[in-house]
């Protein structure tokens, strides 16, 4: 168990992320690809494909670069492959990965080399060695973009609807509620934040705040850095649309809609894969309320989609007819 202390003042700086971190993702996504038997189901599509298409770029030792380091089956791996600087992209958090101060390095290389044999190369990483740095920043970057950047619409979408139903629950309960509404992997019991996690440990806030980052590769439990003088942060876990297959999966998907519904109405049918608001979906598609309104009102008369006021929201999502259009298949729809 994971014990997260907070003080009045972390409570008033509690951050939920835009965004996934796409340096997060490339581990955690590492992770699914090497996970044992057949992994977790709902990325049982991606996974056939990203490994095929490693294979096919040659990319394979790229990602079991990333994963000797962040091995899947490990309770610790290294914090400096996950720096806070990639809240400001993937750029920015490979050069954060670069400029590691070596001192860093040794004492994390030394502490993930405690549980488990690390390759050979690793001990190059902590003496800070410039081509083993730059080879791993490398394999980042090409792993991202041959697996995680063709899905990344789709992650930010999954992420975006998680920070709605966050928001949505912070309006209605305040910090309470909105924490309160990560159960069971999450247990607020003012001032501490209970952590579903395979270690005990506790984490002293002290003022600085919790920054929240959804994932799409996250599974089961939320993961934290491991020291605490890090910026604090807690990557969770996201619920996926039933229908969610790589985007390798649906390669001329969405230039079909489009030809369909024209361009901004098919963007507008692929949001409501899980309930939004309408200033959730202006925000998303970065177009007006109103404007929003009027593409959900001609999905709805097509039969594609429904709407019903919750509260001071009017809250959109599909029909059956709608979700089996976008993801080739009939499904419940719930809202």
């Amino acid at each position: 168990m994971l014990r997260i202390h907070f003080d009045e003042r972390d409570i008033a700086r509690v951050q939920i992320a835009s965004a996934p971190d796409p340096l997060w993702e490339t581990v955690l996504a590492v992770h699914q690809l090497t996970a044992p038997g057949h992994g977790v189901p709902v990325y049982a599509a991606w996974r056939a494909r990203a490994r095929a298409e490693l294979a096919d770029r040659g990319l394979t030792r790229a990602a079991r670069l990333i994963g000797a380091l962040a091995p899947g089956d490990a309770r610790y791996f290294p914090d400096f492959l996950t720096p806070d600087a990639g809240r400001d992209g993937l750029a920015a958090g490979l050069e954060a990965l670069r400029e590691t101060p070596r001192a860093r390095l040794a004492a994390e290389i030394r502490r993930a080399a405690l549980p488990a044999r690390l390759p050979r190369w690793a001990g190059a990483v902590a003496k800070g060695s410039r081509q083993p740095l730059d080879e791993l920043a490398a394999a980042f970057a090409e792993v991202h973009r041959a697996v995680i950047a063709p899905d990344w619409t789709e992650a930010t979408a999954t992420a975006d609807r998680d920070r709605a139903a966050r928001s949505r629950a912070l309006c209605q309960g305040g910090v309470d509620g909105m924490l309160n509404s990560f159960s069971p992997y999450l247990r607020w019991e003012p001032p501490v934040l209970h952590v579903d996690y395979p270690c005990d440990r506790d984490l002293r806030l002290h003022g600085r705040g919790l920054r929240l980052i959804p994932s799409h590769f996250c599974w089961r439990r939320p993961i934290a850095l491991a020291d605490p003088d890090l910026p604090p942060v807690l990557v969770h876990p996201v619920a996926h649309t039933t229908g969610w297959a790589p985007a390798t999966a649906r390669a001329c998907h969405p230039q079909a809609l489009s030809a369909l519904l024209g361009r901004t109405r098919a963007r507008v049918l692929a949001a409501l894969g899980a309930p939004v608001t309408t200033g959730e979906l202006a925000r998303r598609l970065r177009v007006s309320a109103p404007s929003a309104s009027e593409h959900v009102s001609a999905l709805r008369e097509a039969g594609l989609a429904h709407s019903r006021r919750d509260g001071g929201c009017v809250v959109h999502a599909l029909t059956p007819l709608g979700a089996a259009l976008l993801h080739g298949e009939l499904a419940p729809v719930r809202l």
